[in-house]
């Protein structure tokens, strides 16, 4: 299932947690903010077959309390639930 049917409309304040595995234990970090864009991007990156030969990536922009844009680049870890 594509990840932008699975995101509540801009406008929602979220909660995205990202968690990084380790071998015996997984690193966690939450940030909170009002979503404001999802898109996918290409990046640097050359990755052959695929759309203009470029890597693709999940990108989640959310406005914090303080105004800060902050941009997150979402994977399989990644979890998304409105506040």
């Amino acid at each position: 299932m594509a990840i932008s049917s699975r995101l509540p409309p801009p406008g929602t304040r979220v909660r995205v947690t990202h968690q990084q595995p380790q071998r015996d234990r997984s690193w966690t970090n939450s940030i909170e903010g009002v979503l404001t864009r999802y898109r996918q991007a290409k990046t640097g990156a050359w990755y052959a077959h695929a759309k203009d030969d470029q890597l693709w990536l999940d990108r989640l922009e959310l406005r914090r309390d303080d105004g800060e844009l902050v941009i997150l680049i979402l994977d399989q870890y990644s979890v998304i639930e409105a506040v």
